[in-house]
C-alpha cells in the first residue's frame, strides 16, 4: 500500500472513518479491507466520503487504526520480500564465479569489452592467472636496479639459511638450496606480492621433520625418507591449489591469531633446542621434538660425546651475526650488514676450519653435496604403500601453516606499500610451485618473514628479486658447492639460532592476555603443546580450544533486555546503556546469535521463560508483562529446531495471555517461517520492521497478541 504514504493524516483519518462504515464497525474486517485494498477502490471510497462521518471514532481509535495501516506496510516489506538464493544456487553460483574465464570484477564488464576479439580476451585470462603480464608492462629498467640489490642481499641470506633448514627438515643440504630456485620463479610470475621472498622456512621444516620422521627413519632409509618428503610436497601444493581454486582461504582461519602466535613462540624453542645438536657436535640425537625428549638427549650426550671447539665456534659467529642485526636496527642505512652477516660468518668460519684442520679436533662439517640443477624427483613420488594417507595428512597441515605464514606476511608489507594482497591468487601461486617443486627435488616452500623484511629493507621494487636470488643461488650451486665442504654445522645452527628471536612475539602475547583470557588459552595450549608433545598436539589443541570457544557462545548465546533511549526511537542494551527507560509492560529482548539453530534453541527458549517469570515477580501484579518483542536483527540463519522452539515460546505466552512479537527478522530467517507455516500460526500482525514499531503496536493496539496473530 505505497499509495498511502503520499496522503496526509487528515486524509487518512477520513479515510479509515469511512473504511469502518464500509466494514460494518467490526476491527477484524477494517484489517482484512485494508489489506485488500486497492488505489482504484481507494479513491471510489474518498469520493464518496462526507463530513458527517466524523463523528463515528474518537481519537484514541483512529490513532489505533492508523498505527495499523502503518504496520500492514511494514509487515508488507518484510513478508512480501523475494526468495533468498536456494543452497544450490549458492554452491553453483559461487563454482561459477570461481571457475569464470573473465576477470571476477563483473563491475568493471560491459558490452563493448565483450566484444573484443578472442586474442584480447585470452591475454586478459593469462594475465589474471599471471599478474606478472600486468605489472610486466609497466616494468622500468630503473627498478630493475634496486632488484638487482634486493636479490643479491636476500641470496646471501638465503643460502646460509636453506643449508640450515635442509639440515632441520633431516634432508641433505642442496635439497634446501633446491627450494631457493625454482618455486621463486614460479611464484615470481604468478603471485601478486611484490616483497615476500620464497624459500624454506624453520618452522615448516621442523614440520616435515616431526611428521615424516614418525612413518621413515631418515638415518635407516633416507632414500625413502627423501621420497616421502617429495610426496607430501605435492600433497602439499595440491591442496593449496585448490584452496585458491575453491576460495577455501577460510579454512586457513581455523588457525586464529593466537594460536599462530603459540605455536610459533613453541615452535621457534622447539627449533632452537634442535640446534644443540650440531651446535655441541653431537653425533647421535633423538629425532622427538619435545622439549623433555631433546633435553635428555643433550644430557645423555655430555656425559659420553660431544667437541667443545663446536661451541665456541658456533656461539662466537652467532653473537657476530646478533651484533650486526643490532647495527642495522639502529641505522636503518646498514640494513645490508645483518642481511649478509651470515654468508660471511660461512666464509670465515669455513677459512678457519680449513686452515687449522679443525675437523679433525671433531668440529663436525658439511663435506660433500651435489650441486647443479634442479635433478627431476617426478619418478620419486609415491602414491601407493602404506603412508599415502599420513603423507596427505601432513601435506594438509603444511599446507595450511604455510599458507597463514606467507598470507600473513605478505599482507603486511602490502599494507605499508598501499596495494592489496589477492589471497586467493596467492594460494594457487603457492600451490602452483610446491607442487612444480616436489617434481624439481624441492621440499615445501612459503614465505620467510625474515628473508621478506631484508627484501623489503634492500628496496625491492618487484618480484624480479625473487628472479635474481633464485639466479643467484643457481649459480652456486654450480660453482660453489666445493668451496662448501669445511663449512662446519655449527655455523649453521647459528644461523638459524638467530632468526628464532623474531618467531617469539612476547608483546603479542601479553597484549591478547589483558584483552580477551580466552582467546590467550588458545595461545598457550598451542605454545605447551608444541613444546612438551609434539607440532601435531600444539596444533590440535589450539584448534579445539578455538572450536570449544566458538561452541560454547553458540550454545551460549547474548540475550539483552532492551530499552529505549529517551526522546529517541533507539533501543539498547539496559546493562551496557544503565539510563534507557523501560516500556511499561513490554519486555523487549534481542538474541545475539548469528544462528538460532539446534546448538542454542533450547537454551534460548529456557532463558527467555525463566527471564520472563523474573520479570513478573519484579513487576508485581498490578504492572504484569503483557507483550515480548523479540529482536532477531542479529540472527542470520535459524534452522527447524529453532522454529519449533518459536513455537514452544509462542504456545507458553499464549497460555499466560502475552503477546509474542517479532522485530526485523532477516532474509532467510522470514524465508524459512513462512515456509515452516510459523507465519500462518502466528499471524503478520506480529512481524514488524523495527522494535519501535512493535512498542507502538503492542502499547497502542489491543488488537496485538494471541487472539488476532
Amino acid at each position: 500500500m505505497f499509495y498511502l504514504q503520499r496522503i496526509r493524516s487528515k486524509s487518512i483519518c477520513l479515510y479509515l472513518v469511512v473504511v469502518l462504515f464500509t466494514c460494518g464497525g467490526s476491527y477484524k474486517s477494517f484489517k482484512l479491507y485494508i489489506n485488500k485494498s486497492s488505489p482504484k477502490h481507494f479513491k471510489e471510497t474518498m469520493a464518496s466520503l462526507t463530513p458527517a462521518s466524523h463523528h463515528a471514532l474518537n481519537v484514541e481509535q483512529i490513532h489505533e487504526m492508523e498505527l495499523c495501516v502503518t504496520n500492514q506496510q511494514s509487515t508488507k516489506w518484510i513478508l512480501n520480500s523475494p526468495d533468498p538464493p536456494g543452497f544450490f544456487q549458492q554452491v553453483f553460483g559461487s563454482i561459477k564465479r570461481n571457475f569464470s574465464l573473465v576477470n571476477s570484477n563483473r563491475s568493471s564488464s560491459s558490452p563493448s569489452q565483450k566484444k573484443q576479439p578472442l586474442s584480447t580476451r585470452i591475454l586478459a585470462v593469462l594475465s589474471n592467472v599471471f599478474p606478472v603480464l600486468k605489472w610486466g608492462r609497466n616494468y622500468k629498467a630503473s627498478k630493475f636496479k634496486n632488484d638487482l640489490i634486493a636479490g643479491l642481499t636476500l641470496a646471501s641470506l638465503s643460502i646460509p639459511q636453506s643449508i640450515g633448514y635442509a639440515g632441520l627438515a633431516n634432508l641433505d643440504p642442496q635439497y634446501g638450496l633446491y627450494g631457493s630456485v625454482v618455486p621463486p620463479l614460479i611464484y615470481s610470475v604468478m603471485g601478486t606480492s611484490k616483497e615476500l621472498a620464497i624459500g624454506p622456512v624453520a618452522v615448516v621444516s621442523l614440520l616435515i621433520s616431526s611428521m615424516v620422521s614418525k612413518l621413515v627413519d631418515p638415518v635407516a632409509d633416507p632414500l625413502s625418507y627423501r621420497n616421502l618428503v617429495f610426496t607430501v610436497t605435492f600433497f602439499t601444493g595440491t591442496f593449496q591449489a585448490l584452496f585458491g581454486l575453491l576460495r577455501l582461504g577460510f579454512l586457513i582461519d581455523f588457525l586464529s591469531h593466537s594460536a599462530i602466535v603459540g605455536f610459533m613462540a613453541g615452535a621457534a624453542i622447539v627449533i632452537g633446542l634442535q640446534q644443540l645438536k650440531s651446535l655441541l657436535g653431537i653425533s647421535h640425537f633423538t629425532t622427538k621434538t619435545d622439549v623433555v625428549s631433546v633435553l635428555n638427549a643433550v644430557a645423555k650426550s655430555l656425559h659420553t660425546s660431544w667437541y667443545p671447539l663446536n661451541f665456541v665456534l658456533g656461539c662466537s659467529f652467532l653473537i657476530f651475526i646478533l651484533i650486526t642485526r643490532f647495527i642495522g636496527k639502529r641505522n636503518k642505512k646498514l640494513f645490508w650488514l645483518p642481511a649478509i652477516s651470515p654468508v660471511i660468518s660461512v666464509i670465515l668460519s669455513t677459512l678457519i676450519v680449513y686452515l687449522t684442520r679443525a675437523d679433525q679436533h671433531g668440529v663436525k662439517i658439511i663435506k660433500h653435496f651435489k650441486g647443479g640443477l634442479n635433478p627431476s624427483s617426478l619418478n620419486q613420488l609415491e602414491f601407493s604403500g602404506p603412508y599415502l594417507g599420513e603423507a596427505a595428512k601432513a601435506g594438509f597441515i603444511c599446507a595450511i601453516i604455510a599458507l597463514t605464514e606467507a598470507v600473513a606476511v605478505g599482507r603486511s608489507f602490502a599494507s605499508i606499500k598501499g596495494y592489496s594482497l589477492d589471497g586467493n591468487k596467492e594460494m594457487l601461486a603457492m600451490g602452483s610451485m610446491n607442487i612444480v617443486g616436489s617434481m624439481s627435488s624441492c621440499y615445501v616452500t612459503t614465505g620467510s618473514f625474515s628473508r621478506t623484511a631484508v627484501n623489503f629493507s634492500a628496496g625491492c621494487q618487484s618480484a624480479v628479486s625473487n628472479v635474481v636470488m633464485a639466479i643467484t643461488i643457481f649459480i652456486s650451486l654450480q660453482l660453489l658447492t666445493k668451496l662448501l665442504y669445511y663449512t662446519p654445522l655449527s655455523i649453521l645452527a647459528s644461523i638459524i639460532l638467530s632468526a628464532l628471536p623474531g618467531l617469539i612475539d612476547y608483546n603479542e602475547a601479553y597484549h591478547i592476555w589483558k584483552v580477551d583470557k580466552m582467546d590467550f588459552l588458545a595461545c598457550a595450549g598451542a605454545f605447551f603443546g608444541v613444546l612438551f608433545a609434539s607440532v601435531e598436539i600444539g596444533l590440535l589443541v589450539a584448534v579445539c580450544i578455538s572450536f570449544g570457544r566458538l561452541i560454547l557462545s553458540s550454545i551460549r548465546p547474548g540475550i539483552e533486555e532492551l530499552g529505549r533511549v529517551p526522546g529517541t526511537d533507539i533501543f539498547c542494551d539496559k546493562a551496557q546503556y544503565p539510563g534507557v527507560l523501560e516500556v511499561p509492560g513490554v519486555t523487549i529482548i534481542r538474541l545475539n546469535s548469528g544462528s538460532f539453530c539446534f546448538a542454542n534453541a533450547n537454551p534460548i527458549k529456557d532463558r527467555i521463560t525463566r527471564f520472563l517469570t523474573e520479570e513478573n515477580e519484579k513487576e508485581g501484579a498490578n504492572k504484569p508483562v503483557v507483550g515480548i518483542i523479540l529482536d532477531m536483527s542479529s540472527v542470520m540463519s535459524i534452522d527447524s529446531s529453532g522454529i519449533i522452539a518459536l513455537e514452544d515460546i509462542y504456545k507458553k505466552l499464549v497460555l499466560k495471555n502475552i503477546h509474542l512479537l517479532i522485530a526485523n527478522p532477516r532474509w532467510k530467517v522470514i524465508h524459512k517461517l513462512k515456509l515452516s507455516g510459523f507465519i500462518e500460526k502466528v499471524g503478520s500482525d506480529c512481524i514488524f520492521l523495527t522494535v519501535n514499531e512493535a512498542v507502538d503496536a503492542c502499547l497502542g493496539s489491543k488488537s496485538i497478541g494471541p487472539a488476532n496473530c
